[in-house]
């Protein structure tokens, strides 16, 4: 198929789900900010008339007792939590599966996720599934469902996904761990706990990869063609925030200010994504998750600057008025001056929380199957200001090898 010809049909594709954004509402989680509202969301929890409720998180969690203080506010309340502990990075059917049969087994009528996105994204899915006559892996792709899932909360533990916000849950396959991607607003929580308590256990590494994925989603949905007023106003907001919070986090993580600003930025991030949606940075870093582990977050951060830098001419304007809207130019910066000074600011903050752009593994002979799914994922799903083709995505590839 030719460049052009693929083109023409992912902008047809791309106008039908525009319109479909726009019919259809995304629902948006009641919001408990600030230091212990992990324990007031279990209040929100006990409101519903739940009797059971199914934790989703992972090990680590429950060994550094992230766990417990929530699910001992759960008993109090007369709540009995069944902990699943089972989320892996980057989760596959495999790991929704076996929640699945934990949800079942203990008889619940409710999910917990506490944990970042992994944990978010596979209690997404249980919590669908339970209510639907379809396997997990049948639930992949748009609006799949036909009834709403079980009442879900989310206790973020990080700041980057904004998956407690999204439309959108992501797991991999158990063999290949390409992606699958399920879109549907019946999979957004009832109600979510941003607390920086929670997350100023974050390790610097994660508070880096988390801070920089949340600034990715906002800097592809502000240069969305899918972006409106709305959207801006979210992209923009998260971007000033992660600028002016992240290296304070980063290097004081015990700061609850930063902890908590970077916490509601990621969750602005979602917001802006859930209407605008992502590019081609996610795209090809979905491919270094699937063939070398690569970390979400950390794979977008060392996407980012080259995806930046292929748009800088087809969004020169869009950058320059976010970069005027963050307070780093002035009216009197002309356009280009603007934009260059918005990437090169981008740069110097992951020079300054230490991203690491090495891609361990990397091969050549993965190339052509890596491309073709960058453009799977991409075309006619995304928005983008500029479609890439073959050589571009396999020039930023060559530059990660290099």
């Amino acid at each position: 198929m030719s460049r052009l010809s693929t083109i023409v049909k992912s902008k047809a594709k791309l106008a039908a789900l525009k319109v479909a954004a726009t019919l259809i509402a995304a629902p948006r989680p009641i919001v408990l900010l600030g230091a212990g509202s992990a324990l007031r969301l279990c209040d929100t929890v006990s409101h519903v008339g739940v009797t059971r409720v199914l934790i989703v998180t992972d090990a680590v969690l429950v060994k550094l007792g992230v766990v417990e203080p929530i699910a001992a506010r759960l008993r109090a309340l007369g709540i009995e939590p069944v902990v699943f502990a089972g989320v892996t990075p980057d989760p596959t059917f495999a790991v929704v599966d076996e929640g699945m049969v934990a949800l079942r087994a203990g008889a619940c009528d409710a999910v917990l996720a506490v944990g970042g996105g992994s944990s978010i994204d596979a209690a997404k899915v249980i919590a669908l599934a339970a209510t639907n006559k379809k396997t997990p892996r049948e639930l992949i792709g748009i609006l799949k469902s036909r009834q709403p899932a079980l009442p879900l909360f989310v206790v973020p533990t990080t700041s980057g996904t904004g998956s407690e916000v999204t439309i959108g849950a992501v797991i991999s396959d158990n063999v290949t761990h390409q992606k699958g991607l399920l879109i549907d607003p019946r999979i957004v929580p009832l109600a979510t706990a941003i607390d920086p308590l929670i997350m100023q256990g974050m390790p610097r590494g994660v508070t880096a990869d988390t801070g920089i994925d949340a600034l990715t989603h906002a800097l592809e949905s502000w240069m969305s063609e899918f972006a409106n007023a709305e959207t801006d106003y979210y992209a923009s907001a998260a971007t000033r925030m992660i600028f002016t919070h992240l290296p304070v986090a980063y290097h004081d993580g015990k700061n609850l200010e930063a902890r908590e600003a970077l916490g509601l930025a990621s969750h602005y991030a979602g917001l802006a994504l859930n209407r605008a949606g992502l590019g081609y940075v996610h795209a090809i870093a979905h491919q270094l998750g699937a063939h070398y582990g690569v970390p979400h977050g950390r794979a977008n951060a060392i996407v980012l600057p080259y995806v930046l830098e292929f748009n800088r001419e087809a969004c020169a304007k869009r950058l320059a008025a976010l970069a005027r809207k963050v307070g780093i130019a002035d009216a009197g910066t002309s356009d280009r001056q603007a934009a260059d000074r918005l990437i090169a600011r981008v740069q110097e903050l992951l020079r300054e929380v230490k991203i690491d752009t090495r891609v361990a593994g990397i091969n050549a002979a993965d190339f052509p199957h890596m491309v073709e799914g960058a453009f799977a994922e991409a075309h006619g799903t995304y928005a983008v200001p500029r479609y890439m083709d073959a050589e571009d995505v396999r020039g930023v590839l060559d530059a990660l090898a290099a």
